[in-house]
C-alpha cells in the first residue's frame, strides 16, 4: 500500500512538472515572438532548472541569446544542442552564424588521412546512435538465423545464413564504432569562453607568462583542472592555463 502511494506521488509530481514546463515553454515562445528575448531566456532557464534537457530547448535558448548579440551564451547553447542532436543541419547553420561573430579566427591543425576518415564516417553518428545500429543488426542476425532453421528451400536457407552472418559482422563493426565514439566523447571535454577577453598563461597562476589571448565564444578543450585553473587546448594545438570561471563546460546537463 505504501509503495503504491509513493508511485502515485511520484507520478503526480512528474505530471505537475511536465505541465509547468509546458506553460513556461509557451510563455517563452510568446516572449520570443514579441521580441522580449531576455524574458524568453528567463523562462527557458526555469525549464532547465526543472531538470528538462532537450536539443530543442537549448536551440531556442541559443536563438534568444543570439538575438541579444550575446556570443558566448549563444554558441554555448547551440553546442549543447548538438551534443543531443549531432549533425542537425538547422543547429549547425545557426551555430555557423554565431561563430562568425567571434573575434578569434584559429586555424585547425592539418588532419591525417585516418582522422579525415574517422570524421567523415565514424564521426557522423554519436556513440548511442552506433549502439542503436548495433542492436538493430543483432535483431536482424537472430531473425535471419531463425529463418535459416525454419525455411525449407535450400536457396532460402542459403540466403538466410548469408544474411545472418552479414548482420553479425555489422553488429561487431557498429559495436566497435560505438566504443570508439564513446571513448572519444569521454576523453573530450569541450568548453566555451564566456569572458570578453582572457589571457592564456603558461602556468596556473597570475604571475606566469601570457602565451596568447582568447575572446568570448571560442571553443576549447579542457585537459586538466588545478584549483581554480583549467588547462585548455585550442584547435591549432596550442595549450595554456586560464581561470576556471572564464569558461563554461559543455558536458554539464
Amino acid at each position: 500500500m505504501i509503495k503504491n502511494s509513493v508511485v502515485i506521488v511520484i507520478f503526480l509530481f512528474a505530471s505537475g512538472l511536465f505541465a509547468q514546463n509546458e506553460v513556461l515553454f509557451s510563455r517563452a515562445t510568446d516572449s520570443y515572438n514579441a521580441g522580449e528575448y531576455g524574458k524568453a531566456i528567463e523562462y527557458y532557464q526555469r525549464i532547465i532548472d526543472n531538470g528538462k534537457h532537450s536539443a530543442e530547448l537549448y536551440f531556442n535558448m541559443a536563438n534568444a541569446h543570439y538575438k541579444r548579440d550575446e556570443i558566448g551564451p549563444s554558441i554555448y547553447y547551440y553546442e549543447k544542442a548538438l551534443l543531443l542532436k549531432p549533425n542537425d543541419p538547422e543547429i549547425l547553420n545557426n551555430l555557423g552564424y554565431a561563430q562568425n561573430m567571434r573575434l578569434d579566427a584559429i586555424d585547425k591543425m592539418p588532419e591525417s588521412a585516418m582522422t579525415r576518415f574517422y570524421n567523415a564516417f565514424i564521426g557522423k553518428f554519436s556513440f548511442d546512435q552506433w549502439a542503436y545500429l548495433c542492436v538493430a543488426m543483432l535483431v536482424l542476425f537472430v531473425l535471419a538465423y531463425l529463418a535459416y532453421y525454419l525455411l525449407n528451400s535450400a536457396l532460402q536457407k542459403r540466403f538466410s545464413f548469408i544474411l545472418s552472418m552479414l548482420a553479425l559482422l555489422l553488429c561487431v563493426v557498429t559495436l566497435s564504432f560505438a566504443y570508439l565514439q564513446y571513448d572519444a566523447f569521454k576523453n573530450n571535454n569541450p568548453a566555451i569562453i564566456f569572458e570578453r577577453e582572457v589571457a592564456v598563461t603558461s602556468e596556473p597562476n597570475e604571475r606566469s607568462e601570457r602565451i596568447f589571448t582568447l575572446h568570448e565564444g571560442t571553443k576549447v578543450n579542457v585537459l586538466e583542472e588545478l584549483n581554480d585553473w583549467m588547462k585548455i587546448k585550442i584547435v591549432d594545438g596550442q595549450t595554456g592555463w586560464i581561470p576556471s570561471d572564464n569558461l563554461k563546460l559543455l558536458k554539464i546537463f
